[in-house]
């Protein structure tokens, strides 16, 4: 399942349109190149959840929480992190308890995820133009219609 945009702003939309598709303890795996547009997607996802606080980059400080929504973002960025056991330390998923878990570059934890997921790979296709991938790992992804978040 692949859509293009063509800017920021229908990045952050795409990520809009997948929030109303999200569950608690939903996890998001967001694979692609620095500067690809993971965080801004990151942001639009907060703007469906109905999260009012600024979506800035977790690189420094690892793993953000946002509370206030419809359900509650925790967002990580495993970028500086050297090994899967620093990761596994941070108990993400204890933190991400009844909440979405939305890890930029992701494809470094994929092996650590004890359940379902969603890998979404942005890829860079020209100046402002990105090709969003969705990969659903698992049952639960199934009956969920991203025809919506396609379009």
């Amino acid at each position: 399942m692949k859509t293009t945009t063509v800017s920021d702003a229908q990045t952050r939309a795409v990520g809009r349109r997948l929030a109303s598709l999200l569950r608690p303890n939903d996890v998001l795996l967001l694979c692609g190149p620095l500067g690809s547009g993971k965080t801004a997607f990151v942001a639009g996802l907060a703007e469906g959840l109905g999260i009012d606080e600024p979506v800035t980059s977790p690189s420094f400080v690892i793993a953000r929480r946002y509370d206030g929504g419809f359900i509650p973002l925790v967002h990580a960025d495993v970028y500086r992190l050297g090994s899967l056991n620093e990761v596994l330390d941070l108990d993400l998923f204890d933190e991400a308890r009844d909440a979405v878990l939305a890890i930029e570059w992701g494809d470094a934890v994929a092996g650590a995820i004890p359940g379902e997921y969603l890998r979404i790979v942005i890829d860079v296709t020209g100046d402002e133009e990105r090709q969003i991938t969705f990969e659903p790992h698992g049952t639960s992804w199934a009956p969920r219609p991203f025809q919506d978040v396609l379009s």
